[in-house]
């Protein structure tokens, strides 16, 4: 008898949010395709999924998104393997180094480009493909934003204009997709507890020049949320959604 199960990919599943999302996802009962560039870090989440759930189906399938012939080959694996695609989570990203704009080298504005916005465009491409052309038609495809395409943190040009960039694919894809059962929604999520943001215990760089340690959450919070949003059915969408903490410098004057 065939699985009813739905089938989730998320990116850059090997860390952080992703691992929680992916790891959240499966306790839904959805199986699980895990990609990244590191084969390790995916494998371990693989294995904590299927230990606490036999039933749980967790293929592990590295690739870096920000490269078309990568997202090619992990498209054509997940048709193979499974059929159809039910739920894309764009999560994979990266940041640069704070430091001002003039002496950023052009290399890492590139790496946060491929990464950030390159990477969700060509997974959200070949998502549609799929999705549009599978039976039942449709799915959903929740990108990873950031409260950085609302209100920018000293230094951070890269990041900040490709999580604004993650915002006008979310909007446009949100608008192709009615006529094709594809649901597109975004999550802006505000200091996570993750490697990517474990220096701001200590202290971030705020607007007036100062450093302050800064409020996180745990990002079993935004698992929760990106559950929710996955669970509505596809004439509903959440479009954008903000988990943050709760006492983080984000609203009111910097």
């Amino acid at each position: 008898m065939a699985s009813t199960a739905k089938i989730a990919l998320v990116t850059g599943a090997g860390t952080g949010v992703g691992r929680a999302v992916s790891k959240a996802l499966a306790r839904e009962g959805y199986h699980l395709v895990l990609t990244g560039r590191r084969r390790e870090p995916l494998e371990e989440v693989a294995r904590e999924i299927t230990a606490g759930q036999p039933e749980a189906r967790a293929v592990v399938i590295p690739a870096d998104v920000g490269k078309p012939a990568a997202v090619e080959e992990l498209f054509d694996q997940i048709e193979k393997e499974f059929g159809r695609l039910d739920l894309l989570f764009n999560n994979a990203g990266t940041g640069a180094p704070p430091v001002p704009i003039e002496e950023l080298p052009v290399e890492e504005w590139q790496k946060v480009v491929d990464a950030n916005i390159t990477g969700a465009f060509l997974c959200s491409r070949l998502a549609f493909r799929l999705m549009k052309k599978q039976q039942p038609r449709g799915g959903r495809i929740i990108n990873n934003g950031s409260i950085s395409a609302h209100a920018p943190r000293p230094h951070s040009a890269p990041y900040t204009a490709t999580k604004h960039a993650i915002t006008g694919l979310t909007k446009s894809c949100a608008l192709d997709g009615r006529d094709f059962d594809i649901a597109v929604g975004q999550i802006d999520i505000g200091n996570a507890a993750t490697p990517m943001t474990e220096r701001i215990k200590e202290g971030a760089l705020q607007p007036d020049g100062s450093m302050k340690p800064e409020a996180r959450i745990d990002p079993e919070h935004v698992a929760n949320a990106v559950v929710y949003m996955a669970s509505l059915p596809l004439d509903a969408n959440v479009l954008t959604m903000t988990v943050m903490a709760t006492k983080m410098p984000f609203v009111g004057r910097g």
